[in-house]
């Protein structure tokens, strides 16, 4: 049993609820396929989330709400993660951008701003780009930081 088992803190549950967000955006095609269940397994370690909890997080992410990070910085690696599994393909649809522009709002990026946000993580993603050059290029764009 882990400490976070014994005393459930706000950092955890929020990394609950935005690890259940990406579990969405993969379930997007209602199907989780290898490479998302890898980079799933993953995001799992890195945000302390327990086997158990992800096996529920996988049945059911809607028990989970989005919830906004606190820090700026915090949010970029949220938008990081959310725009690596769904775009995991590289293939970018409507749909998935409109996706993103409702993620982008629910992160706590301005609605004035969310498109042109989204817009630049989708290309920089595409680049494969690695966290420190994503989050520089999404504060250039977002004119916040």
């Amino acid at each position: 049993m882990s400490i976070s088992d014994l005393y459930p803190t706000g950092f955890h549950q929020q990394n609950l609820a935005h690890f259940a967000s990406i579990v969405k955006l993969a379930l997007f095609d209602n199907k989780i396929d290898s490479k998302e269940k890898l980079l799933l397994e993953r995001l799992a370690i890195r945000l302390d989330i327990s086997n158990a909890e992800f096996e529920e997080i996988l049945k059911d992410p809607s028990k989970y709400p989005i919830s906004s990070p606190i820090s700026y910085d915090d949010r970029l690696e949220h938008l990081y993660d959310l725009t690596r599994i769904l775009f995991l393909d590289k293939n970018p649809t409507i749909d998935k951008t409109s996706t993103m522009d409702r993620v982008a709002v629910g992160l706590g990026f301005p609605p004035e701003n969310a498109r042109i946000v989204v817009k630049e993580a989708i290309n920089f993603f595409m680049k494969e780009p690695d966290i420190e050059d994503f989050k520089k290029a999404i504060k250039k764009v977002n004119k916040l930081a």
